[in-house]
């Protein structure tokens, strides 16, 4: 999950911070729950994880600096 700043006109977002969450599934490899042994090779558990969360916590209603840079 990637904590940030959300710029509205612009519509860009900046990273402030960063944490990890498991998912919790059982057919997910990286899993605290995965359900079988280490080096699976089952073709029905995930091997990829997916994009990180974006999650504002700052919204400002501005261009982000390299925007108005280019300005």
């Amino acid at each position: 999950i990637v904590d940030g700043r959300f710029y509205t006109e612009c519509r860009h977002f900046h990273a402030m911070a960063t944490h990890k969450q498991d998912c919790l599934r059982d057919n997910c490899v990286f899993s605290v729950r995965h359900t079988h042994p280490c080096n699976c090779k089952s073709t029905s558990c995930n091997r990829m994880m997916a994009q990180p969360v974006q999650n504002p916590i700052r919204f400002s209603s501005m261009k982000c600096v390299n925007c108005r840079a280019r300005d």
